[in-house]
């Protein structure tokens, strides 16, 4: 595996891969591996000739008072992880190489409707940053193919949307979300958590699957789930930010003949803001 810093160099790798006839694929991470990150460039390793992965903090799509800061930066052992996930070349750019002109005069690119709502009210900016950085990516890239995690469902929504809307050549590949055995979803901010944390944590994934089960028994009053489920959560020591029952496909709310719904939600647990879904189908009417 070959790791550069430069746009030049990222494209002279780029153009040498199309050279020899391989597809591209591209998993774009902020870095700190874990198994969930791993999978993804093993995805893409068996769809693609061709893997190239970028580990790049963005801090357009951090807001004030976020973890820009002290976000983990663990490049010696995020290299060994992609190099065994299969991974040929490591785009890792300073933020002068990204945002060449300052971020203040920065294009930014939006994305309506899918970014509205959940994390994109919680966070305000924080879809348009990823979608510029992605857009930017991709560009610099070229890739045929781009694998993203389903765990962030709203930034898959929203990627698909920005690939669809601008026309770009790109497949876009949704990865199942990992898991620890006892079902808390992967993730880099996990290791925020304190042991005790850590072990209140998985509580928010099996409220999820306590709503999912109740639709697949034929509960319609989404109203009534959601309330029960955030009293739950602040039972188990969470404070909820959103837990949302929506058409899985557009993201709108759920209307009761809905066939995919996903149920979406993040809480905080301590200082810690976690995020979380389940896609489920509703028992027939």
């Amino acid at each position: 595996m070959t790791t550069v810093k430069t746009l030049r160099e990222l494209r002279a790798a780029i153009a040498q891969a199309r050279a020899e006839g391989k597809q591209i694929g591209f998993v774009p991470t902020m870095g700190n591996l874990h198994a969930g990150h791993v999978s993804l460039v093993e995805i893409a390793a068996q769809r693609a000739d061709f893997v190239v992965a970028s580990i790049f903090v963005n801090p357009l799509q951090f807001g004030a008072g976020e973890d820009l800061d002290k976000y983990p930066r663990t490049l010696a052992a995020d290299r060994e992880k992609l190099l065994a996930a299969g991974c040929h070349l490591l785009f890792h750019p300073d933020v002068e190489e990204i945002y060449p002109h300052g971020m203040g005069d920065q294009t930014r690119v939006s994305v309506p409707g899918v970014s509205e709502g959940l994390c994109g009210a919680s966070r305000p900016g924080h879809f348009e940053g990823v979608a510029t950085v992605v857009t930017k990516l991709f560009n610099m890239v070229q890739p045929d193919l781009a694998v993203f995690g389903e765990k962030d469902y709203q930034q898959l929504a929203v990627i698909r949307a920005l690939v669809q809307d601008l026309n770009m050549p790109i497949q876009i590949i949704g990865a199942p979300t990992q898991r620890a055995e006892d079902g808390l979803a992967l993730s880099s901010r996990n290791g925020y958590l304190s042991a005790e944390q850590r072990a209140v944590a998985p509580a928010l994934y099996r409220g999820l699957q306590a709503v999912a089960e109740a639709l697949r028994r034929g509960a319609r009053d989404y109203q009534r789930l959601i309330e029960q489920a955030q009293a739950q959560q602040q039972a188990a020591g969470f404070v909820p930010d959103y837990l949302e029952i929506r058409n899985a496909v557009n993201l709108r709310p759920a209307q009761v003949d809905d066939r995919h719904l996903v149920i979406l939600t993040a809480a905080h647990l301590g200082n810690t803001r976690l995020i979380d879904n389940l896609v489920v189908e509703p028992a027939s009417q």
